[in-house]
């Protein structure tokens, strides 16, 4: 089946690939069955490794929108999202993911992210990277202020 917004997620992919801004990834985010924004991979050109596609697109279609749930909106990316950017994508709210490549594709090519879906499963402290708590009754005052806040918006 071919699809046009697919199909040009996969080349933005390409386009990542060929400028050396980053990795061989794509994303596009379509509303009412109009871009809104697209974005390919540029963690290694901007030094951020949070600039993957799909984030990059998140934040351009906020932007455009003006707003942060993108709930009446869909992402087609050239590869299943990584876990960061599954998080993103359920923070922004968005209503559908489309993907083509698969994580085990891009493992095979060197972006394997499995290992931190094994260490999510892991108790904090026997991490790779151990999260240890410390001062909670401190950080709890600004939930307390924010639970207590008439003017807040929630999301």
């Amino acid at each position: 089946m071919n699809n046009p917004f697919m199909t040009r997620a996969i080349q933005l992919s390409m386009e990542g690939v060929h400028s050396g801004r980053g990795g061989p990834f794509g994303a596009v985010i379509v509303k009412d069955s109009k871009i809104v924004s697209e974005a390919v991979n540029q963690v290694t050109s901007t030094n951020d490794p949070t600039a993957h596609a799909e984030v990059l697109a998140i934040r351009k279609a906020c932007e455009v929108l003006r707003c942060f749930e993108l709930k009446d909106c869909e992402l087609y990316t050239s590869c299943e999202p990584c876990p960061m950017c599954l998080g993103a994508i359920y923070w922004a709210r968005l209503s559908r993911i489309y993907f083509a490549s698969t994580a085990d594709d891009a493992a095979k090519i060197g972006f394997d992210d499995s290992f931190i879906y094994r260490e999510l499963k892991q108790p904090n402290s026997e991490r790779h990277i151990p999260a240890l708590q410390i001062m909670r009754e401190e950080a709890l005052a600004s939930f307390r202020a924010w639970a207590d806040k008439s003017d807040k918006i929630s999301y």
